[in-house]
């Protein structure tokens, strides 16, 4: 258990750090009024669908590394990273081209009212421009993880959050007031499209960073002379292998909560602020678990990678452990302090009491999303992901969508989130079974090929 705290620690503080930038972007755009968090709220989940497809490709190539690593090739490991970097040019352009070109429309087929839809396409279009700044930060910091170093991805993504504050406010406003210094600041005046590209600016500094540290300073994986660059089959189709399940799962996901928004947005602009910002405030319980979930992988990966499938076994019990244990303190932390939460990100008292009231329907179902998140961390060590992505396939579209579809021309956005409640402790429940059962480990879901 003290190692998987140890390497849970640095990216608990990581993911808490991204939840911080969540929070500081979500009240600095609510202070400009409920349109203004409406139009961000109804692209969120857009935004997150691309966020996954580039977790998915990084994740195809990082838990080849943590195997290698794990088995003692480190040149085998940084053979990996750089036909990663390749490829993941490659998708991050084509992900970023695609999401420009559906900009214009997307608010549109998310049935978005008029008044929003402008905001919300700006923001959607300079996310878009950043996403090959996404793939390389997050393909560099999950091989940073794998290879065991936690805390240089968690400084980075903390700065990360540091560099968007100051880049929002000076976007976003057209003036900022310094009371200690007495001195107010001019600033760009931007309002939705500031928060975008305050964002934008902050991720592409960050790749920036974090590419750097891999590709220079990392003493397993930092690059050397003469070695070749060509991309290789077998790395290629072990990627794919666990990548394209992955890509599915996010997929199905987003998929599942864009749905989700369209069945939100008709219920009022009051109800699609709420909502947005519900889940921003939510992220306070499950960023932690998601931290705990990428040292599972890490320890999961390199023990397979070593061929102790035992300790492997392990580790992932420890993990969902602790995960189940600081996401259940948490939520009631959450359900306690919703009201005052909700005081923070918007000043807008309808969007206040309906976002605090769903938000406590939510923190019933935090100890099973633990289970959920730290499993699939697990099993993603093991290059399992194919079974993940069905038990969430099931889970969202079987149990969520159907469930809101039903609930939410009766009881409104509350209708919503007891269906997503209700989700979740479903998909816990799934994942604690095959978590159990352990046939996660006893395939070999990647070929270890040193050659």
């Amino acid at each position: 258990m003290a190692r998987v705290i140890a390497l849970s620690i640095p990216a608990i503080l990581a993911e808490l750090s991204s939840m911080a930038m969540q929070y500081i972007d979500a009240a600095m755009a609510g202070s400009l009024g409920a349109n203004a968090s409406a139009s961000i709220g109804l692209v969120s989940t857009s935004t997150w669908l691309l966020s996954g497809l580039c977790i998915s490709a990084a994740n195809g190539f990082s838990v080849q590394t943590a195997h290698f690593i794990g088995a003692g090739e480190e040149a085998a490991a940084r053979r990996v990273l750089r036909q990663s970097l390749l490829a993941a040019l490659l998708f991050g352009a084509s992900l970023s081209a695609l999401g420009i070109s559906v900009s214009s429309s997307l608010p549109v087929w998310l049935g978005g009212d008029p008044e929003i839809r402008a905001d919300a396409s700006r923001y959607f279009f300079i996310y878009a421009c950043a996403i090959p700044a996404v793939q390389i930060r997050q393909l560099t910091g999950s091989m940073l993880q794998c290879s065991g170093n936690m805390r240089t991805p968690s400084l980075l993504n903390a700065a990360m959050c540091g560099l968007d504050v100051i880049f929002n406010a000076l976007l976003i406003f057209p003036r900022i007031s310094i009371p200690l210094l007495r001195i107010a600041i001019p600033g760009a005046g931007l309002g939705v499209a500031g928060a975008a590209l305050g964002t934008a600016l902050a991720e592409w500094v960050t790749a920036f960073l974090m590419a750097a540290a891999v590709c220079f300073r990392s003493p397993a994986l930092r690059l050397r002379r003469g070695e070749p660059w060509r991309l290789e089959r077998s790395c290629m189709r072990n990627a794919a292998r666990i990548a394209v399940p992955m890509a599915f799962e996010h997929m199905v996901m987003c998929g599942a909560q864009i749905v989700s928004t369209r069945i939100v947005a008709p219920l009022g602009t009051v109800s699609v602020a709420a909502n947005s910002l519900a889940v921003t405030a939510e992220s306070l319980c499950y960023m932690p678990g998601y931290g705990i979930a990428a040292a599972a992988t890490t320890l999961v990966g390199q023990s397979v990678g070593a061929g102790r499938r035992p300790l492997a076994r392990r580790y992932a019990r420890l993990s969902v452990l602790l995960a189940v244990l600081v996401m259940s303190g948490l939520a009631f932390l959450m359900f306690l302090l919703a009201p005052a939460v909700f005081s923070l990100l918007t000043p807008d008292p309808a969007v206040q009491s309906l976002g605090a009231f769903v938000l406590r329907i939510e923190a019933f179902a935090e100890p099973l999303y633990a289970v959920s998140i730290s499993a699939s961390g697990a099993m993603r060590g093991a290059g399992d992901t194919r079974i993940p992505s069905v038990l969430n396939l099931v889970s969202m579209w079987g149990v969520r969508i159907t469930a809101a579809a039903l609930l939410a021309p009766r009881l409104g956005l509350a209708g919503v989130w007891l269906a997503m409640c209700a989700e979740l402790c479903v998909r816990g429940i799934l994942f604690l079974v095959r978590l159990l059962r352990g046939r996660w480990l006893e395939n070999d879901f990647i070929k270890v090929e040193a050659a």
